[in-house]
């Protein structure tokens, strides 16, 4: 599992490109999935959790084909992983 957040122009047009070109591009890096959220304090900013890993995102960012649905989708800013620092059960 992989957290990432983003800062984007409009959300529903993020979630199109988000859900469609950018799910095809996320598939070929081995992502099986998101779930997305909008963040309460932030209208113009968005976290996704992925069915993932830190190499296959790292992956995904590298590749060259990725810059142009970035754009596509209105981010503001590059996505960012969220740094792990602990787990637990329950």
């Amino acid at each position: 599992m992989l957290l990432a957040t983003t800062q984007v122009e409009d959300v529903e047009r993020f979630m199109e490109v988000f859900s469609t070109s950018g799910a095809a591009k996320r598939k070929e890096h081995g992502s099986k999935g998101a779930a997305v959220f909008r963040d309460p304090s932030e209208s113009d900013r968005v976290w996704a959790i992925f069915d993932w890993d830190a190499p296959g995102f790292q992956s995904y960012m590298s590749d060259p084909d990725v810059p142009p649905i970035i754009a596509a989708a209105g981010h503001k800013d590059k996505p960012q992983a969220a740094e792990l620092i602990g787990s637990c059960e329950a």
